[in-house]
């Protein structure tokens, strides 16, 4: 049984990029498809596209992105709040990943939104992940 969906996306597409693949395919959930949008708007993917597994099971195609000089341009993943420690924090003391470079994703009463977002509405809550 899979208690932390959201490393499993994380290391789904870490594998992916050590891999080379240029796309995976990752179990559906809203939470998931949130977090996949938002890195399709901050450019870390190229696409994304909601199927249907062999079995009708719903899933999330995540097409990778790289340069073009074949390096991808997701330097690092990293889960920061976990099932067994969550890490809420208030607007004015949310962390930035690599000094504002990267982008760190915060679930909020608003939903899941980028670091920089959460800072303009003033808004708290679960730090899930730095992506860079």
């Amino acid at each position: 049984m899979m208690t932390d969906r959201i490393a499993d996306l994380l290391t789904r597409i870490r594998n992916g990029i050590r891999a080379k693949h240029e796309e995976v395919i990752i179990p559906s959930s809203k939470m998931k498809l949130s977090i996949v949008k938002i890195l399709k708007e901050e450019g870390y993917i190229k696409d994304y596209s909601e199927e249907k597994d062999e079995r009708g099971h719903p899933c999330i195609k995540v097409v990778l992105k790289y340069d073009s000089e074949g390096n991808s341009v997701i330097s690092g993943l990293k889960r920061l709040s976990k099932p067994g420690r969550r890490l809420y924090e208030k607007a004015a003391s949310l962390p930035k990943s690599l000094g504002g470079y990267g982008i760190v994703l915060v679930s909020t009463s608003k939903g899941i939104m980028t670091d920089k977002k959460c800072r303009e509405e003033n808004l708290g809550g679960e730090i899930l992940c730095e992506i860079w």
